[in-house]
């Protein structure tokens, strides 16, 4: 296998795949053109974060068989277009996890004890003891905001420092924090009670913000905010204002809302800000354990095996990826429905195929399910090999079965979703590559999902639907169309009512919608 490495990585790793056999050419530096003039000949690419693997360039990479980030994300990587090429995409999970905790715990005692100011002072040829005392982090409350793989790692940490440990995922099965001593708690809580605050989620549409300035008024006085994720997760005006009125004690900050940022914010003036430029997984270690990890799979691919960090799914025939790819995605927004409308922790995923689709590789279906159900969670850091491993992670049971015949349908695709909050069924099929939801619970929709829909129950009177259209009309929201499904031939009872909106409708709008006489509920969920 020819391998071209476009981007920096340990050179333990290429000297691997070459004693393994791999003819490994190192061009680093590369400009796309340059890049797409070259790529043809290759079958194995390694990346980092900076070279952008688009469709482009794999429309281009007739002989490419693997794609590597040496790294944890794949963001910089077109991965559904590689599936579509059958080429496995791989990444490096794992590989920086401890020396990201690690820098989290070593800029909790950098604030604490003042250290990085300390040391200013002192090359500055002065002795001021006093004006450094710090605070021990032994016996502190910390907040871990994300009990993923590095948030557990710095849980384990402060609980080997004898703090008291507090977690916020509501993601997270109990028995796992349990495990090693962390007690879950809601987001206010861990607030109201943290002295330290660290944070360990990846940024999504739902962690963007995720501490403003409600939040920070929530926190003690004094709080020492941390944070190693992704920049963003904290509103920076409203951490500056914190920082001006004394709220905060301190903060320890790897990441940015921009990269690299600009020095003039006034988040760098404040002598109580130990900042870091987004160096958290950057050592020796990790920058060899990446390399070494997507080196091992390179080779192992290259002999015919499996790739065990695998983001993808493993190389299909065209013809049963184009029949399979609308019950993929019909899957995937059943998962989203799932997932907007029972909340909480996923227990249980049961998914019939039946029909000719019984026939074929389900697998791919099942895992489109899953990443449906978790990405408004994880964000870009689920994908459709990934989606398996974190469902498995989350203590999620996976079910599947599979029958030839279908009673009313060529193919049918039934999916029951159980959280800890309620049950939710789906039953589906699709027709060419249109596909249509034909019912949820006990009631008959037949619908395409796609677009912005509210999902709603409501009493079965008269009035309730002209009551949600004047509301939306005083809100300038254009209903596009409506479905309304009953259980039972007969009228009275609860219904289910969908509506196809022109724009996503605010928070308070679906508050003011749940208000109205005879509504139950609504969610707002994209499709």
């Amino acid at each position: 296998m020819k391998v071209l490495v476009a981007e920096q990585i340990s050179d333990e790793a290429i000297e691997f795949m070459r004693k393994e056999g791999l003819e490994v050419d190192v061009r680093l530096g590369l400009k796309k053109e340059e890049l797409l003039s070259i790529i043809e000949t290759y079958e194995a690419l390694v990346v980092r974060s900076q070279i952008k693997v688009d469709k482009e360039i794999i429309e281009r990479a007739k002989n490419l068989k693997i794609i590597a980030r040496a790294g944890v994300g794949v963001d910089n990587i077109d991965v559904e277009t590689a599936t579509q090429h059958g080429i496995v995409v791989v990444n490096a999970p794992g590989g920086n996890t401890v020396s990201t905790a690690e820098h989290a715990i070593a800029l909790m005692f950098a604030v604490a004890r003042k250290i990085p100011q300390a040391y200013i002072s002192m090359k500055e040829g002065k002795w001021d003891r006093k004006k450094f005392t710090g605070i021990e982090l032994r016996g502190k409350t910390v907040g871990v905001i994300g009990l993923g793989r590095v948030g557990y790692e710095v849980a384990k940490r402060c609980r080997a420092l004898d703090m008291n440990v507090l977690a916020f995922d509501p993601y997270i099965p109990a028995e796992r924090a349990q495990k090693i001593g962390v007690k879950l708690v809601d987001l206010k809580t861990l607030l109201k009670e943290s002295d330290i605050i660290t944070l360990h989620v990846p940024k999504t549409k739902e962690t963007t913000k995720l501490i403003g300035k409600d939040e920070i008024e929530l926190m003690k006085n004094g709080v020492i905010i941390i944070n190693t994720a992704r920049g963003g997760i904290i509103d920076e005006g409203a951490l500056i204002e914190a920082l001006k009125n004394g709220k905060i004690w301190g903060v320890g900050i790897d990441v940015y809302e921009v990269e690299p940022p600009n020095f003039d914010n006034p988040l760098f003036k404040f002598e109580n800000v130990v900042t870091t430029p987004h160096i958290a997984a950057s050592t020796k270690e990790a920058q060899i354990s990446v390399g070494n990890i997507i080196a091992e799979d390179i080779v192992a691919f290259a002999k015919g095996l499996p790739a065990k960090n695998a983001v993808n799914l493993p190389p299909i025939e065209p013809a049963e990826f184009e029949f399979l790819l609308p019950y993929a995605t019909l899957a995937e927004k059943m998962g989203r429905i799932a997932y907007a409308r029972l909340d909480g922790i996923i227990k249980k995923v049961r998914i019939t195929f039946s029909g000719k689709i019984a026939e074929k590789n389900t697998e791919f279906v099942i895992r489109a399910l899953l990443k449906g159900l978790l990405e408004r969670t994880l964000g870009m850091g689920i994908n459709l090999v990934s989606a398996k491993t974190i469902a498995e992670d989350r203590g999620i049971k996976v079910e599947s079965s599979t029958s030839t015949k279908s009673e009313h349908y060529e193919n049918l695709l039934e999916i029951e979703v159980e959280s800890d909050r309620g049950k939710m069924y789906f039953a589906g099929t699709c027709f060419g590559k249109e596909f249509r939801i034909l019912k949820i619970d006990a009631y008959h929709v037949n619908f395409v999902p796609k677009g912005h829909y509210i999902i709603s129950l409501h009493e079965d009177k008269p009035g309730v639907i002209g009551r949600v259209g004047t509301l939306f009309g005083k809100n300038n929201i254009n209903i596009a169309g409506m479905i309304v499904g009953r259980s039972g031939d007969k009228p009275g009872g609860v219904q289910l009512m969908l509506l196809l909106v022109d724009d996503p409708p605010s928070e308070e709008v679906l508050r003011e919608m749940t208000k109205l006489d005879g509504i139950i509920d609504a969610t707002y969920v994209e499709l």
